[in-house]
């Protein structure tokens, strides 16, 4: 059998790119395809080394680091690759990956970390932060992002099964889409993050610094707890924001080795987190360490992080993104922390770990191609995954 699998574009490695990490190690076989492939030699080697086969796009000028201003064209460039040879396609998209064409004969299986995030739901979010809420620009904009709605609504039904790596996302692809889909939580590296049960007196927040993660926000709660100290570790567009707001118990160590951020997610007394996430890898990371979290509770970390209400909780959430909730969560926090148990988030965490994703996607494609006919009935059949769609009464069934 001949697999093919798709992804959106390969510049750096981050979330999207460890689910493909585990899609190649599940199929090593497999031929890799991607609008580009910028990657280094370092992250390639953490794809098994496999290189993509790429589109007309890999060659436009200043293609590697202006990638984004290609997008009008993505649709048209994803579609253009080739894949009838094949019996298998797996996409893993959050943009245009999903699009590839594909035939009767072939099935194609979509992990989907999120449909077009800046042409749905956030379109004006997304607009508004990049200065493009008003004027000429702003009015081009909208016009390429209706276009990339029609025609990302239009692909979607040359795929066969969705799968998302939330209930949340899972939520999104039914509006957009109008489709069900099936809930596999993305790998997190769970073995990298040791549990460390003796805890100092600090909290943590690690993340790239671009204006949804709200970095400023929380080193602004911190102004306001000058009793307590936060540690922020990343960089990104934010960081002079953060530097501005001047709070002297706040250490900004900027971008750090593994090392560095393991050690401190795993001595924090609690990891803080303000985004609202698809899913959020790095709450899952602090409580691999044996850390609770402080969440905004929308999006993903409602799935990943245990709240008050659980007999073994792992976090407490705030339901503002402003400074004065992320206070008073603090608070509560501090007034509960005789219930949270650092085994108990490590615990927590291992539902998300690599091999757990690994088993989870290998058997629902099993399942997906012997209900095809592709797989012979004489073949021993893959153990069966129940399928946890995304309807009301599924979800409300299924635990996280």
């Amino acid at each position: 059998m001949k697999i093919a699998i798709v992804h959106d574009w390969l510049v750096t490695f981050a979330g999207a790119e460890r689910v493909l990490a585990s899609m190649l190690k599940i199929w090593p076989d497999a031929d890799l395809f991607a609008v580009i492939d910028f990657l280094s030699d370092e992250d390639r080697a953490k794809l098994g080394g496999k290189r993509a086969k790429t589109t007309f796009i890999q060659r436009l000028p200043k293609a590697r680091s202006a990638y984004q201003r290609y997008l009008p064209l993505m649709p048209m460039a994803i579609e253009q690759l080739d894949l009838s040879g094949y019996d298998l396609i797996l996409s893993s998209s959050h943009a245009v990956a999903k699009g590839v064409l594909s035939g009767p004969n072939q099935l194609h299986v979509s992990y989907v970390h999120s449909p077009i995030r800046y042409a749905w739901d956030l379109q004006h979010q997304y607009l508004n932060e990049s200065g493009m809420g008003r004027g000429l620009k702003g009015k081009l904009a909208r016009m390429i992002l209706h276009y990339m709605r029609m025609w990302d609504q239009r692909t979607a039904a040359s795929v066969d099964t969705f799968v998302a790596n939330s209930r949340f996302i899972g939520r999104r692809i039914e509006k957009a889409y109008r489709r069900e889909s099936t809930v596999i939580y993305p790998p997190v590296d769970t073995r990298g993050f040791t549990l460390q049960n003796d805890k100092q007196d600090y909290y943590v927040t690690a993340s790239r610094m671009v204006p949804y993660k709200r970095i400023p926000m929380i080193v602004e709660a911190f102004k306001a707890m000058p009793d307590k100290r936060l540690v922020v570790i990343g960089d990104g567009p934010e960081m002079d924001k953060a530097r501005q707001v001047g709070a002297a118990n706040v250490s900004l160590l900027g971008h750090q080795p593994f090392d560095v951020l393991r050690m401190h997610l795993q001595n924090a007394k609690g990891f803080v987190f303000a985004a609202e996430e698809d899913f959020g890898i790095s709450p899952v990371e602090a409580q691999a360490c044996g850390t609770p979290v402080i969440a905004f509770g929308r999006g993903g970390a409602l799935e990943t992080v245990r709240g008050l209400d659980h007999e073994a909780p792992t976090g407490v959430f705030y339901d503002r993104q402003t400074p004065e909730a992320l206070v008073a969560a603090v608070a509560q926090f501090e007034s509960q922390a005789g219930r949270f148990s650092a085994q108990a988030c490590r615990d927590n965490a291992e539902r998300f770990s690599e091999k757990h994703f690994e088993r989870q996607l290998s058997q629902l494609v099993a399942q997906l191609l012997e209900k095809e006919g592709v797989v012979p009935a004489s073949e021993p059949a893959a153990p069966r995954l129940t399928l946890a769609t995304t309807t009301p009464l599924a979800a409300a069934v299924t635990s996280a």
